[in-house]
């Protein structure tokens, strides 16, 4: 029978993991310190190991080191109460098969165990090959699934010397991507230079990058050395690649090829040793298939992918982003913040974020300008904001006659909905059913808990944040909620 050892000081974690690997029929044996792990690896050889990452007196990444020196084939899973982003680069760097966050998820650890479970196998079966004819690397934030997946792919792709390509909508962080891949790189005692094409005309981008030399054209009165002579040795990243002219695209191809180029009215070839790493939010695809972007350049870019995620698709880092920018600008700005109202995160949760992380930061260092007093309220949200809460507000009250949790009202006919909104000839039914649904389906399990949100999160399968966003974005107060149900009862009683 397989063999699966969890080192985990957290007796609770060891009972959901063992009962979880009750279904997949595997043995489960568990050590609650470091020195006790590393000797039952030693005697029980097992195939799977899940590692917490804080363990009494020791690091559960320093204690990957001493056991894939005992056993560097057994695969690792980590396990941790933390989401920091840098925590999940190193593990998934120094060779972690995956990463988990507690509270566990018993699906998940199914899954990772079993997957682990077939490369252990691979790894031990021996491979027969048929006889050959001899004769012929600021900050990132978030632990939404979509941002782990990118802290795991950083942690890939850092060790290694290929080109790495950011792809992901304006505002949504490629810059920093860029600079976690370089700072958990080999190369991170060396530069880090980063250049934006879009912002410079070509032939400035072109002396920006590979220098110039004097007389080279008009107000070049001296040599320049650029970008990748400086950076020799170190880490180039350029931000909307996409954006760059035909001539310097050509340059940039013979770079990459041979690592070598000639500054501007120079012939002196100069060899340089820089790794790239571009971003775009262009469909280099479309612009290869057009003729606008080299596709041999293309294919040389595309070493390595990392697509990043817009804010709206993101889930509960919304949430974290804004208690974490709010607390950063107000130290910055000296503002004494104390809350942000229900209003006021109503607004921002609501809105959509065209310009991602880079407009939200923007709008909450405006809301704090505005700040007067110690709560965030709606009215100091910049009018753009608040106007497009008002037009979302707008159009779903006409659009949804249906009863509210504000004035107590349960939904519970969905028969009767379709039928309204389809009187209606609303063009929207889809959308409007499931927010039905979903009120309704809130509302009951808030109701049955007596409004105890992390019971009814738990209920509904979702986290404790899922569970704010849903209730700020369906206009549900849990008080309102509750006394309701009480008021129901009370009426049921008494008949």
């Amino acid at each position: 029978m397989p063999g699966v050892l969890v080192i985990d000081d957290d007796r609770s974690v060891v009972h959901l993991i063992r009962s979880a690997c009750q279904a997949i029929d595997v043995e489960v044996q568990s050590a609650q310190s470091a020195e006790e792990g590393l000797a039952l690896v030693k005697q029980l050889k097992p195939d799977v190991v899940l590692l917490d990452i804080v363990l009494p007196g020791c690091s559960g990444l320093a204690l990957f080191q001493e056991l894939r020196d005992i056993d560097s084939r057994v695969p690792v899973i980590f396990i941790t109460a933390g989401g920091e982003s840098d925590t999940a680069i190193e593990a998934m760097k120094i060779g972690a098969l995956d990463f988990m966050l507690k509270p566990l998820d018993v699906a998940r650890i199914r899954e990772l165990v079993n997957q682990a479970l077939e490369i252990r196998r691979l790894m031990e079966t021996p491979v027969e090959l048929p006889e050959l004819d001899r004769g012929s690397d600021g900050e990132l934030i978030g632990r939404s699934p979509q941002m782990l997946e990118v802290y795991k792919a950083i942690g890939r792709v850092a060790p290694q010397t290929v080109t790495v390509l950011i792809r992901g909508e304006s505002g949504t962080g490629k810059e920093l991507i860029a600079r976690a891949i370089y700072q958990h790189s080999a190369r991170r005692g060396k530069p880090f230079l980063a250049v934006n094409c879009a912002a410079l005309p070509e032939t400035l981008l072109e002396s920006e990058l590979f220098g110039h030399e004097k007389g080279s054209f008009t107000g070049a009165d001296h040599r320049r050395i650029g970008k990748f002579e400086q950076c020799n040795g170190g880490t180039i990243f350029l931000d909307e690649v996409g954006d760059m002219a035909p001539l310097v695209q050509a340059k940039l191809l013979r770079l990459l090829q041979e690592q070598r180029f000639e500054r501007v009215g120079g012939n002196e070839t100069i060899t340089t040793d820089v790794r790239i790493i571009t971003a775009t939010n262009r469909d280099l695809e479309a612009m290869t298939a057009d003729g606008t972007f080299r596709p041999d350049l293309y294919y040389r870019l595309n070493g390595f992918t990392i697509k990043l995620p817009p804010l709206r698709e993101r889930g509960d880092d919304l949430l974290v982003l804004i208690e974490a920018y709010l607390g950063r600008y107000a130290r910055e700005l000296d503002k004494s913040l104390q809350r942000v109202s229900p209003e006021a995160l109503k607004v921002l949760l609501e809105y959509p974020w065209p310009g991602n992380v880079r407009e939200l930061q923007n709008i909450l260092r405006k809301s704090l300008l505005n700040l007067s007093g110690s709560v965030l309220l709606p009215e100091f949200l910049p009018e753009e904001i608040r106007a497009s809460s008002d037009i979302a507000s707008a159009h779903s009250s006409s659009s949804r006659p249906m009863a509210t949790a504000d004035d107590g009202d349960l939904p519970r006919d969905l028969g009767a909905f379709l039928q309204d909104r389809l009187d209606s000839c609303s063009e929207n039914v889809y959308a409007e059913a499931v927010e039905f649904m979903e009120r309704y389906v809130v509302t009951r399990v808030l109701q049955s808990t007596g409004g105890n949100q992390s019971k009814a999160a738990k209920i509904l399968g979702i986290t404790r944040g899922s569970l704010r966003n849903k209730t700020h974005s369906l206009g549900i107060k849990i008080g309102q909620v509750v006394s309701s149900a009480s008021v129901d009862e009370e009426e049921e009683g008494g008949e």
